[in-house]
């Protein structure tokens, strides 16, 4: 795995601040982190970065000082100097107006830090949906040797015999509420058992699929994606990943050599295999064009109509990742897959995906990776859809979603906003049927902002007492990994920058037809191009004259370059 390219400086006299002087510049850095107490002998051995992303407001990153102690000891194990720094750490139920918002805050954030302070490795520790992403997006900006540790999924919870697991159930126990079949009292309770311990969402939600895509690009060890949050398995291969760090830097394998194309194809086959989120789609794409290259929607399609969902978790089939990991998880699976996988491409490891899958664990009688002759679906997890209602593209979870609606004809109910559903859709007086489609638009990464997992439109509580499960549901939103239904999201061109969710009146005929991949707004087109004509954008959101909020909607993608702010995807 030796990269040919000539290495530049290291350790301490990587990126020496702008003195004008060399040597001093040096010096002075010498004589500064001396006051740390370190010793010559400790300064002149390979610097390895460690990002520290713990928080008090990110449960997530619970186990975060236990995994860096870990790393640190592989570190020095293997002859190298461990340098641990802080970065943004974002949660999921912790950001405001939502953790997309600042993805691309951290990203920079992460990849800034990594250019500005002199590492020849670095050790990237995230889990919550979006820290991962963002700092892949930024190592692959960086483009120093680096490799990822998740945190890890917690363990599951228990509720009067019933097992529970944040956060397919919290919307499931929630959705039970809303339709008065359970107490107040009985939530209290219950929200103290749905997530019991530190780590990610234990179901396939958006953490548990990037963790699991990230292992499939080959930026993380064999197994890193499943170890439970609270087991000594985490600790150790947070160890062995800080060794690896080590030859990674030695071997200057950046970035650029694990994250091929092959790879991304690679990942987004275990995407469609494990019925991941559909944030994948979005996430890798923002990773992909730091690279130089756009993830082709069609041909993700195409995969998944040979790749089989084999995965049997929630909220696609009934496990949890504590299941999963004990069942052989990620290299398991790369095994079942055989030649849909590129085995020949490398994993930070050292070694090819082929050698992880022929080393994977084999247990008898698991059910939870299913053979490929014995699916949970046929077709993968995840269908692009195109038509007249989204020219750029949306995404339906067909793992998730309902048989009987995934051919669906039926009259449109329109929310102007998240405000605007907020206030309506628990109304008596709604105009609302079961057959109806559920429209909810300028809730895309310019309208929000940000993009926030809004997709799962509430079921209207009239019709949530009345027994009604799901709904055809269709938003410019993004949805959490643990969702359930028959929603389509991220419909492209956003609404609020005149695409056609922003034309669709209440009362209009909408078709889904996912196996045909359409989806269509019955109007006549003159109808359409009237309407275009009248459209009047709406207003910006308060605060948007200055700052970050500025920058995100000067700057910011739409859904199929991964919502990227467009100066910071590289050219190619």
């Amino acid at each position: 795995m030796t990269n040919d390219a000539t290495p530049g400086p290291k350790g301490l006299r990587k990126g020496l601040t702008a003195y004008g002087d060399a040597g001093f510049s040096l010096f002075l850095r010498r004589a500064f982190i001396k006051a740390m107490g370190y010793s010559d002998d400790a300064l002149d051995r390979p610097i390895i970065g460690i990002t520290n992303t713990y928080s008090d407001f990110n449960p997530c990153h619970g186990n975060v000082p236990e995994l860096i102690a870990a790393v640190k000891r592989g570190i020095m194990l293997n002859g190298g100097m461990p340098m641990e720094f802080p970065t943004i750490s974002i949660h999921e139920s912790f950001a405001h107006p939502t953790s997309m918002f600042l993805r691309n805050l951290m990203a920079m954030d992460t990849e800034e830090m990594i250019r500005a302070q002199p590492m020849d490795a670095v050790v990237l520790i995230g889990g919550c949906d979006k820290t991962i992403p963002a700092q892949l997006m930024g190592a692959a900006s960086a483009n120093i040797p680096a490799i990822v540790v998740p945190t890890g999924p917690m363990l599951v919870g228990h509720y009067k015999g019933e097992v529970l697991g944040a956060c397919t159930d919290c919307r499931r126990l929630w959705g039970q509420f809303r339709a008065g079949e359970r107490t107040e009292a009985e939530m209290d309770e219950v929200s103290g058992r749905l997530a019991p311990t530190k780590g990610t969402c234990m179901v396939m939600g958006t953490a548990s699929t990037i963790a699991c895509m990230t292992e499939a690009l080959g930026m993380a060890l064999p197994g890193a994606a499943s170890i439970p949050a609270t087991h000594a398995d985490r600790i150790r291969i947070a160890e062995a990943s800080g060794a690896a760090a080590i030859r990674l830097a030695k071997d200057n394998v950046t970035p650029d050599r694990i994250m091929t194309r092959e790879a991304f194809r690679n990942a987004l086959t275990v995407l469609q295999a494990i019925g991941g989120s559909t944030n994948g789609v979005i996430h890798f794409a923002a990773i992909a064009g730091r690279l130089g290259f756009d993830l082709d929607l069609e041909a993700f399609d195409r995969m998944g109509l040979d790749v089989p969902v084999l995965v049997d978790l929630k909220p696609s089939g009934q496990h949890y990742m504590e299941h999963f990991h004990w069942a052989g998880g990620v290299p398991r699976l790369l095994r079942e897959l055989g030649e849909l996988i590129d085995t020949t491409q490398l994993s930070v490891s050292g070694h090819t995906l082929g050698h992880i899958a022929a080393q994977a664990e084999i247990v008898p009688g698991q059910d939870v990776i299913r053979p490929r002759a014995n699916p949970i679906h046929s077709g993968g997890g995840l269908a692009v859809l195109r038509g007249n209602l989204a020219p750029g593209g949306a995404l339906l979870k067909r793992s998730a979603a309902t048989p009987a609606l995934m051919q669906h004809e039926g009259r449109a109910v329109v929310f102007d906003g998240l405000e605007d559903m907020a206030a309506r859709i628990d109304s008596d007086d709604l105009d609302v049927a079961a057959s109806d489609v559920l429209v909810l638009r300028n809730a895309g990464p310019k309208g929000a902002p940000g993009m926030p997992e809004a997709g799962y439109i509430p079921i209207p509580r009239k019709l949530a007492r009345q027994g009604v499960k799901d709904m055809v549901r269709i938003s410019d939103a993004r949805m959490s990994g643990t969702a359930f239904g028959t929603i389509v999201l991220h419909a492209t061109p956003e609404a609020a920058i005149g695409g056609p969710l922003g034309l669709v009146r209440n009362g209009d005929r909408i078709r889904l037809d996912a196996q045909a991949r359409r989806l269509d707004l019955l109007v006549e087109e003159a109808e359409l191009a009237a309407r275009a004509a009248a459209w009047v954008k709406p207003p910006e959101p308060a605060g948007a004259e200055r700052g970050y909020l500025r920058l995100f909607l000067d700057q910011v993608t739409q859904a199929d370059q991964g919502c990227d702010f467009a100066f910071c995807r590289k050219p190619g």
